[in-house]
Formats: C-alpha cells, sequence, structure tokens
C-alpha cells in the first residue's frame, strides 16, 4: 500500500485521473465500496474480476488494462480497484501487495495472481474462472467471445423455473424476490441444495448491501458480548474470503451464548457453510468444531 503525504490529502490527484481515463478506454472502471456490492450481486449471475491497483506502481495499470481487455473478450464483468483509495475493500480481500487479482464467483471471492502476469497467464486463469462459475451455475451468457480457436463453452441446461426467477431478480437488483423465489423452491423441494445454497448467498449480500467495513469491525470490538455486532463482522469476514475466521468468530459466540441467541447464531454459521465450498477443509473443520461446541 502506498501513504499519501498529508499535505496532499484532498488535492486532486491528476496521476490517478489520467490513469482512471486509461483503463476507461480498455473498458474497465474503478469501483468504490458501492460499487463493490453491485459487483457482488452481478457474481451471482456471472463471475467478476477485480484488479487491485496503486497509482504508485507502473505495473498497476499494465494489469488493469490486460485484465479489463481479457475479461470483455469471454464475457467476464472487469473493475479495479485503488487500494490507496480503497483501503477497506483491500483489507477484506487480504490484498498485501499490488497489483493482484481476484475473482467474485456467485458472492464467492477467490484469489488469481499477483504481480505483473502475461496476457497468455490472464486468459488461463480466465478460463478456469469461467468453468468455476459454470459448475457453480453462475455463468449466463459467456463463452461468446472466446479467443479463436478455442471450444466455446458447453450450453448450460436451462435452470428450473424458480431459480431462473431467483437469478433474474439478482440481476435487477431485488434480493428480496431472490429470497423469495428460493424460498418457493425449497418448499417444493426440501432437498434442493442449490435453492438453499442460493438462498443463503442472497440473504448474505442483502445483509452486506449497505454496510460499512470499518464501522462493522469497530462496533464488533467495542461490544464483544453483542451478538448482532458479531454476526455482522463474521458476514463481512466471509465476503472477503476469510472464512476462517468467520466461522471461528461463531463458534466462539455459539459458546459463549445460550438459548434463542445460541440457537440464532447457530443458524447464521449453516447459512455460511451453504455459501461456501462444502469440501472445502476449513468448512469440514469448523463443523466438526460446531459439533464440538454444541455437544
Amino acid at each position: 500500500m502506498t501513504d499519501t503525504p498529508a499535505a496532499m490529502r484532498g488535492a486532486v490527484d491528476l496521476a490517478a485521473l489520467a490513469a482512471r481515463s486509461r483503463r476507461a478506454e480498455s473498458g474497465i472502471a474503478t469501483i468504490d465500496e458501492a460499487a463493490f456490492q453491485e459487483l457482488a450481486q452481478q457474481s451471482m449471475q456471472r463471475p467478476v474480476v477485480i484488479a487491485f491497483i496503486s497509482t504508485a506502481s507502473p505495473q498497476s495499470e499494465e494489469l488493469a488494462r490486460t485484465l479489463g481487455e481479457a475479461a470483455a473478450a469471454r464475457g467476464i464483468v472487469a473493475a479495479a480497484c485503488d487500494v490507496d483509495a480503497q483501503p477497506a475493500i483491500a483489507q477484506a480481500f487480504q490484498v498485501r501487495a499490488v497489483p493482484a487479482a481476484v475473482a467474485l464467483i456467485g458472492g464467492r471471492p477467490a484469489p488469481l495472481f499477483q504481480g505483473a502476469v502475461a496476457r497468455e497467464q490472464i486468459d488461463e486463469v480466465l478460463g478456469q474462472v469461467i468453468a468455476a462459475a459454470q459448475q457453480m451455475g453462475a455463468a449466463t451468457g459467456l463463452g461468446e467471445g472466446a479467443p479463436e480457436g478455442q471450444a466455446p463453452a458447453p450450453e448450460e441446461p436451462p435452470l428450473p423455473p424458480l431459480h431462473q426467477e431467483a437469478y433474474d431478480a439478482i440481476d435487477r437488483g431485488d434480493l428480496a424476490a431472490a429470497e423469495a423465489a428460493y424460498d418457493q423452491a425449497l418448499r417444493e423441494n426440501p432437498k434442493d441444495a442449490d435453492a438453499r445454497a442460493g438462498r443463503s448467498q442472497v440473504r448474505l449480500m442483502a445483509r452486506s448491501l449497505t454496510a460499512d467495513l470499518n464501522a462493522v469491525r469497530k462496533a464488533a470490538a467495542d461490544a464483544p458480548d453483542d451478538v448482532d455486532a458479531q454476526l455482522a463482522v463474521a458476514d463481512m469476514d466471509m465476503l472477503g474470503g476469510q472464512l476462517e475466521d468467520a466461522f471461528a468468530r461463531l463458534i466462539d459466540l455459539v459458546r459463549a451464548t445460550a438459548g434463542d441467541e445460541r440457537e440464532r447464531v447457530r443458524a447464521r454459521l449453516l447459512e455460511l457453510f451453504d455459501v461456501s465450498d462444502p469440501a472445502d477443509p476449513r468448512v469440514l473443520r469448523a463443523r466438526q468444531a460446531l459439533a464440538s461446541a454444541l455437544y
């Protein structure tokens, strides 16, 4: 991360403006926290890649432009995050150095690479992102822009009607309608794991949509016994890819609570498991720890 001299704080950063203009020409926009929340919603339907950059790093601009061009060729949403202007986003993704790239797939963060990377390597990584998104059902409309000589991705079968209804609602920003569609799908088939995971993802996004990361973390630090404050910071940890921190926080809270409060924490933890890869070792360890805490 770079430090801005005190005398320059609040001044117009001409280098940043020029860099933003160059990035815009390649179709990659610079985001703030509000735009990040919108991208998290979009990632439910198609993957998003974010280049973490700094105006103090010449390699950053090259990576942002190349990533934007490569993503556009594949129909992937791309954005840039200036770590100097948006340190909270960088902190949430645990970005320690720039340039770096992270993907959002179905609301889940996935680190891609750090440092200068050749276009060929970026294309290969984006191919893996598409494959992962297709596996999760979060890759609508991808494949049209595949590079020449590469076989287009196989056409995905249509979603069940209620799942499609939920995706359409997410696309227009109506998370309440998306949750209602998933609820109906679960009423019709309580064993619909995809609907359960989708509902948990939508709920996580809805809870975090307007959250201020710094305020949430301060509230949790100031009130370690406040269940709502701890649930909120666990949500932010999940969005930032800090699964172990989120799980450990809530498992400790399970041990420290009883009755209805304990059940609230347990239910939230199960929702966070739903939005994670069930085969992830961190999830498996957390499930064992939860069982131990409960019994």
